[in-house]
């Protein structure tokens, strides 16, 4: 175990385990219905006759679902990845994400793994002492299709 700052044993090409999740029909629905009410996240009769041809997740449900264990496991998986044992790690804002990509739908009872692989570590030019992580996220369904796809950053205090 290291005590190293973590930002020196990060390393690109690291992949962070985030999660899995399975799309269950009432969630895929009540997340519709308030978030996203087309007819293909609604119901099965509205999503028969849909370019989809049965009941759907919204792809912004899929992407809170990435959120969901983002917030959960990225820090776990940072110290799990390099033997971290110093402070917890500190993160800060995204500045944000790019090419966000839905190339397959989520389907009932889909199981979605996502993961984060490390792309990039930077100092931050604007604030002494932090740190950008770039990095490229996925959700893969059980067939091995992508689900989901974007890149992001985060900021991380170096120390």
């Amino acid at each position: 175990m290291s005590k190293e700052p973590i930002y020196n044993l990060l390393e690109v090409g690291m992949k962070l385990e985030l999660g899995v999740h399975t799309f269950e029909a009432d969630e895929i629905i009540r997340f519709a219905k308030k978030f996203d009410p087309q007819r293909f996240h609604v119901s099965e009769e509205g999503a028969r006759d849909s370019l989809f041809g049965k009941l759907c997740a919204s792809g912004w449900h899929t992407g809170a679902m990435w959120m969901r264990y983002n917030v959960a496991q990225y820090v776990n998986e940072l110290k799990r990845n390099t033997n971290y044992a110093g402070t917890e790690p500190v993160l800060g804002p995204s500045p944000g994400l790019r090419n966000l990509k839905w190339p397959a739908p989520v389907y009932v009872g889909d199981t979605v793994t996502f993961s984060s692989t490390l792309t990039g570590k930077r100092a931050s030019p604007r604030r002494p002492g932090w740190a950008i992580l770039s990095s490229h996220s996925t959700g893969v369904n059980q067939d091995g299709v992508t689900v989901i796809s974007m890149d992001g950053a985060v900021s991380i205090r170096m120390d």
